[in-house]
């Protein structure tokens, strides 16, 4: 029996169903009236405003009270992770008659029970009586006070107020150390004074000054000084002149036990290094580094066991200008800032190295 062929024709088409659409929720913003958005900015910029001036007020608050605020402690050498410090104190410079920097540092360091000595590291020509006096007294108080030991490392220049300075070390014994090419010594007194009465004259300009006394003007430019008013000034020079005698025989036992000795140096003369090992204003030849070695000594701190810090002062506008003249290949910083010369236009006295 033959089969039936298949039909022929196009295969039957299968539907396919399709989901309908969903619809879809469209989100219109109406439009922000200006001036909420105005307020929203002023509101940001209030909570910041108020964020900074809690800040500023709080960093105000602390500079107030804190004696210290104002310098940073750098890391100088030694074992970075060690706790015990030898601080170095630096005095650079002429010494005015209120040295801030200085008095910070030693602020500092009293406040640091992690510092067991110190050096105090000098590179001074003097500078004013007042200021002088007043690094020496809180050195003494701070090594007093604290009960630590003090060396004194000196740089290019320790004269005048900078060797005064110095007698902070006391009694200890090998406590003072000059660098091979110091220069120090300039033990004395100095009035400067400049008399440009013949200057005036010559242009027809007198000084008609009305003063309470004639001696208001001892030390006037502008006329010279009358052989009644020298004495005068001679008296009050001598007694800053022994004061300065007396301070470094606190420093220099040899010199008590020698005070003729100590007058023929006390002229005004500088020394070399070697020229003041010799006559015992110094004790040893040496750098920074030995001064330092010499300090952990006297604090029984072990080498590797301890590391050394120096003080930062801030930076100022004018200091920032020099420096940046300076980095860029311009001009050294000035030697003096401008308070010291300003101070050293007063007519007083000075333990002021001058050559």
């Amino acid at each position: 029996m033959e089969s039936n062929p298949a039909p022929s024709g196009p295969a039957p088409v299968q539907a396919t169903l399709v989901p309908a659409a969903q619809p879809q929720v469209v989100y219109v913003q109406a439009a922000q009236n200006p001036f909420f958005r105005w307020l929203s900015w002023m509101g940001w910029v209030g909570c910041f405003m108020a964020v900074s001036a809690i800040i500023g007020m709080t960093a105000k608050y602390n500079e107030y009270f804190d004696a210290t605020a104002g310098i940073e402690e750098k890391f100088h050498s030694g074992a970075k992770s060690a706790d015990d410090k030898v601080a170095i104190i630096d005095i650079s410079g002429v010494i005015g008659a209120s040295d801030e920097f200085v008095k910070k540092q030693i602020d500092r360091v009293r406040k640091d029970e992690n510092v067991k000595s110190i050096v105090v590291r000098v590179d001074s020509p003097g500078g004013t009586i007042t200021g002088s006096d007043y690094i020496l007294h809180h050195l003494k108080e701070l090594k007093a006070d604290r009960n630590l030991p003090l060396v004194v490392s000196m740089g290019g220049v320790a004269a005048s107020g900078g060797y005064y300075v110095s007698m902070a070390v006391g009694d200890t014994p090998n406590s003072i150390y000059a660098e091979p090419t110091t220069t120090t010594g300039s033990i004395g007194v100095i009035i400067p004074h400049y008399d440009i009465s013949g200057l005036l004259a010559s242009f027809d300009v007198k000084d008609d000054s009305i003063v309470s006394h004639r001696r208001k003007q001892l030390l006037s430019m502008t006329r010279p000084i009358q052989p009644e008013d020298r004495e005068v000034l001679d008296n009050y020079l001598q007694d800053a002149f022994t004061r300065f005698k007396n301070v470094i025989k606190e420093g220099r036992p040899v010199f008590r036990e020698d005070p003729a000795q100590l007058d023929e140096l006390a002229t005004g003369e500088i020394f070399t290094a070697n020229q003041a090992k010799e006559h015992g204003l110094v004790d040893e030849l040496g750098f920074i580094e030995d001064a330092v070695a010499r300090a952990a000594t006297l604090a029984d701190l072990q080498e590797d066991s301890y590391r050394v810090v120096k003080y930062k002062a801030p930076q100022t506008l004018f200091g920032a200008i020099t420096s940046a003249r300076s980095a860029t290949g311009g001009s050294n910083a000035a030697l003096f800032d401008w308070q010291s010369l300003l101070e050293l236009t007063v007519p007083r006295a000075y333990y002021l190295c001058t050559f």
